[in-house]
């Protein structure tokens, strides 16, 4: 048997047809910037994340940038403020940090959640602390209540990257990207949520933000050739947020099907072989990626590949070793590079059948 790791050809041929009237429907408007694809889509995200407002972008790394650039407009943020983010993440979240000229203070993840440990986050505040970035890593919410009361004790704005977290909920209510004070998303097409091609959002229940990020991302101007900020150019397309209407319609079912493809997984890997991902219990987890640990993950990649399996690797390399980030290179964070070292990432879409998910477990179970 071969079993693609993502087939995104399969994930959106149950939106072909309507995708495709929506592309008639975009290219006969003759409005292509900016127009009533987006804000549609705009108004409809925010009410399913549960937030009153929603701005468009580019990209998931744009959507963080400009939510640190609207406070930098707004004076909450100034250059050389400490922003506390996982060293457990993909480097879009500390390069949103750095290319708006802030500071990124790394903090460990919890071992079992894979994402920040609230208790570090709190010990690494100074002076010069202005907010906490939390990553929904994986497609599992941080813990989102306890980092709440942290940033109220410590007056800390408190941002969410929900790039990977698309539906999440927490059991006591909450969507992910209305846990915080901000959220950035990306929609790249192998998000649950996925655009075909690139495109992100903001959203936050602060008005004066949205007004902010509004500007941003348009050469910071809300009226054409009146700019009140050095701004970007930072827009979802229009026909990007025609297709991303269509796929929301679909995204909880789509989060129900791989909780059911996730519960295979769980009830048939065997946890002497494989460290499985455990769900924490303030909320639920969407599986973007289905994430194990193994000390010979490379080995056990190898094997699976060579019984048709395509697995990846959620990340090789931790943003403190990266060349990109010299100053950091020496710095140890031990349980952010076992996870990097380890970890490797089962195929898991709602495409996948239920044969597929159990003959890769099988494979694993009998990895020797």
């Amino acid at each position: 048997m071969q079993v693609k790791f993502l087939d995104l050809k399969a994930v959106n041929a149950p939106y072909f047809e309507e995708m495709m009237e929506a592309t008639r429907r975009f290219f006969e408007s003759g409005w292509y910037v900016l127009g009533n694809e987006v804000s549609s889509f705009e108004k409809e995200y925010a009410a399913f994340c549960g937030t009153e407002y929603c701005v468009g972008v580019s990209n998931g790394l744009d959507a963080l940038r400009l939510i640190l650039e609207g406070y930098k407009a707004l004076g909450l943020l100034h250059e050389g403020d400490e922003v506390i983010v996982p060293a457990n993440t993909y480097i879009a979240s500390i390069l949103a940090i750095t290319q708006s000229r802030l500071t990124p203070v790394l903090a460990e993840p919890d071992k079992d959640s894979f994402n920040i440990d609230p208790a570090e986050a709190e010990r690494l505040i100074t002076k010069k602390t202005k907010a906490i970035m939390a990553v929904h890593l994986y497609g599992q919410l941080a813990d989102m209540e306890t980092l709440a009361g942290i940033a109220g004790k410590h007056n800390l704005l408190l941002i969410e990257d929900a790039a990977q977290a698309h539906g999440a909920r927490l059991k006591s209510g909450g969507c992910a990207g209305s846990l915080g004070d901000a959220a950035g998303h990306s929609f790249y097409p192998g998000k649950n949520l996925g655009a075909l091609g690139e495109a992100g959002a903001v959203t936050t229940g602060d008005k004066a933000l949205a007004e902010a990020v509004t500007a941003l991302r348009n050469y910071g101007s809300h009226k054409k050739y009146y700019n009140l900020y050095e701004g970007f150019n930072m827009r979802i397309d229009e026909n990007q947020s025609a297709w991303l209407r269509i796929r929301l319609r679909g995204l909880d079912r789509e989060n129900a099907r791989r909780r059911q493809l996730a519960s295979i997984y769980d009830q048939k890997l065997d946890a002497k072989i494989v460290t499985k991902p455990r769900v924490m219990d303030w909320g639920e987890h969407v599986y973007h990626i289905y994430a194990v640990m193994h000390p010979e993950r490379e080995r056990l990649q190898a094997y699976l590949a060579e019984h048709g399996v395509s697995t990846m690797i959620h990340y090789p390399l931790p943003p403190h070793k990266q060349e990109a980030f010299r100053q950091w290179n020496g710095l140890s964070f031990p349980i952010t590079e076992k996870i990097h070292r380890q970890e490797l990432s089962l195929p898991m879409s709602p495409v996948h059948s239920d044969e597929e998910i159990s003959y890769v477990a099988e494979l694993i179970n009998n990895f020797i």
